[in-house]
């Protein structure tokens, strides 16, 4: 190859385009010719591997970026594998083009046309995709709502991002599945001030299904504080609703303060944020039984949600 169009074909995994070929000397009956002899492959329509046998996935999500042309870039599960929110990109290709195009439809190619596409690309990264913020949303748009969690944390637990750039992107989008929710997951909680999930926890699930109420941020052994401590029954429930409880040295840390805690003859017991936003009340009626078993003599009662396991029988 000519010394132009190999530095073209490294910087694409050793893909090229019959543009890219012409444009860089070759005739229609060289390309041809490279083609038929075997030098190089075909893996879409316009765009040749000059590098036989290599068949991995990277080379076929930028073979599908080429086919389709400028602009466009990955999107949905393609991108968040790239970004590694997902363990597999599935079968498919999936990439976003602006909605004044129109490309041609291609087997194995799932094409997405978006108003938002210039916008929400990040051209820093190869093969261009959709920015990680935005992938987020992407993949969380029509899933539950522990899923949405679940990929938010791992996109700040990872350091790909951060909860002000999730946030700034949440708030662009106004269709977005469990937009208030996610809102308050991503809140800016200053130091020592109670979260959105500790919110919820006191609300519903120790108020509405009538267990004890616990004493809110007391201090602990050590230097340490607690969201919720119940005295009388030696067990303390730690809310970890914020992002930041996330990552290796912290769980060293929540690890270490659980067992001066043990020492001290105290239960800890630790509910996410999926715990007091999904599932309310199977998180108290675990409660109940734990504090049943640690002396408490009452019982929960049933809240006003449809279907709440808590206190059969009885009306919240």
């Amino acid at each position: 190859m000519r010394r132009d169009l190999r530095a073209v074909a490294e910087s694409q995994l050793g893909l090229v385009t019959r543009a890219q070929a012409l444009e860089s000397g070759l005739s229609d009956a060289a390309v041809r010719w490279r083609v038929e002899s075997g030098r190089w492959v075909l893996v879409q329509r316009g765009v040749y591997s000059t590098t036989p046998g290599r068949d991995d996935w990277h080379a076929r999500a930028l073979a599908a970026l080429l086919r389709v042309g400028v602009p466009s870039a990955l999107c949905g599960p393609s991108a968040g594998f790239l970004w590694g929110l997902v363990p597999h990109p599935g079968l498919d290709v999936h990439v976003v083009v602006p909605v004044d195009r129109r490309p041609d439809t291609t087997p194995g190619i799932v094409i997405t046309r978006s108003r938002h596409a210039y916008e929400r690309t990040d051209e820093r990264a190869w093969p261009h995709r959709i920015g990680i913020d935005h992938t987020v949303f992407d993949l969380a748009q029509g899933q539950a709502l522990d899923r949405a969690v679940a990929l938010v944390a791992k996109a700040v637990g990872t350091r790909r991002t951060t909860v002000r750039n999730l946030r700034r992107a949440l708030e662009q989008r106004p269709n977005q599945s469990h937009r208030t929710l996610l809102l308050e997951v991503l809140a800016d909680v200053a130091a020592g001030t109670e979260s959105p999930a500790e919110r919820r926890f006191t609300r519903d699930v120790e108020q509405a299904h009538g267990l004890p109420a616990a004493v809110r941020q007391a201090d602990g052994p050590g230097g340490t504080r607690c969201d919720n401590d119940y005295p009388a029954l030696r067990v303390k429930v730690e809310v970890d609703g914020r992002l930041g409880h996330a990552g290796w040295a912290n769980q060293q840390r929540d690890g270490r303060r659980d067992r001066r805690n043990a020492a001290s003859l105290w239960l800890t017991v630790r509910v996410y944020w999926t715990d007091v936003a999904v599932t309310p009340c199977q998180t108290a009626l675990e409660l109940e039984a734990i504090f049943r078993g640690r002396g408490w003599r009452e019982s929960a009662r049933r809240c006003r949600r449809r279907g709440c396991p808590v206190g059969r029988g009885v009306e919240g």
